[in-house]
């Protein structure tokens, strides 16, 4: 595990700090490596409902990869497989929140429009630069970008490669809270522990039937979605809930 990659256990919630603030939680491919190690780990882990990803320090969330580092892949083939962090977070399997303390910046977008939900604060920034340099973002950017604020406004991101500040980030649909950033993680946190309080099995099989109502016609992803009801309904943890429902009392859900 890199040291720049910090994990947390907190009750039912894990928490993922991108810590290089000294060069603004920028990506190096040892960073992305112990991004797959840190997801595999909580995947595994049947007491964590709920995963918060966020950065070190008060200036940003990330800013993508480290332009520095980018020339050392001795192909372009070398880099098109490199480890990706944003594949890393896509392939989180519990409900995932994004914690946007700044800077958003190309891959940093990336990875946080891989997570289900993002709030920021409202210091926070969000940008596609990636065209200033030469190139366009290659993590998803704008399949996901334009799903979260639309086509025109994806289009006028990733074209001019200017940042859009937290409120307009909000306004557009791209994060879902702007809070101070001194409450930031608290926010966060209240947000997890809401997830986490719910039926992991219902709370991940949520998660797998948004991401697949993207890529499915309307009736396929109804029937799509009927059949994972009727998977949940099934659980001890559903039954459970029906249980808690007619005896008037709070639900205790096992993961079962």
């Amino acid at each position: 595990m890199s040291d720049n990659i910090k994990i947390e256990r907190d009750g039912f919630v894990g928490i993922i700090t991108i810590n290089r603030p000294e060069k603004l939680n920028s990506m190096t491919p040892e960073m992305a490596s112990a991004l797959v190690e840190a997801v595999t780990g909580f995947n595994t882990d049947d007491a964590i409902r709920c995963v918060i990803l966020t950065g070190a320090g008060d200036k940003a969330f990330s800013a993508g990869s480290d332009i520095r580092v980018l020339d050392d892949y001795d192909t372009p083939w070398n880099f098109r497989n490199r480890p990706d962090y944003c594949d890393a977070i896509r392939a989180l399997l519990k409900p995932s929140i994004a914690a946007v303390n700044g800077y958003a910046f190309g891959g940093g977008l990336e990875t946080a429009m891989a997570c289900d939900i993002r709030i920021a604060a409202d210091t926070a920034s969000f940008a596609a630069p990636e065209i200033k340099l030469g190139w366009i973002g290659g993590g998803g950017m704008a399949v996901n970008l334009a799903h979260a604020v639309g086509p025109s406004n994806a289009a006028l991101m990733i074209m001019t490669g200017d940042p859009i500040d937290a409120l307009q980030a909000e306004r557009w649909g791209l994060v879902s809270r702007v809070v101070p950033q001194s409450s930031l993680l608290d926010e966060a946190r209240k947000i997890a522990l809401a997830i986490a309080a719910r039926a992991p099995i219902a709370a991940e099989t949520a998660k797998l039937n948004l991401r697949a109502a993207w890529n499915k016609s309307t009736a396929d992803a109804i029937t799509y979605e009927r059949d994972l009801q009727t998977i949940c309904f099934a659980t001890d943890d559903a039954r459970e809930g029906r249980a808690a429902f007619k005896e008037k009392r709070f639900p205790t859900f096992k993961r079962r």
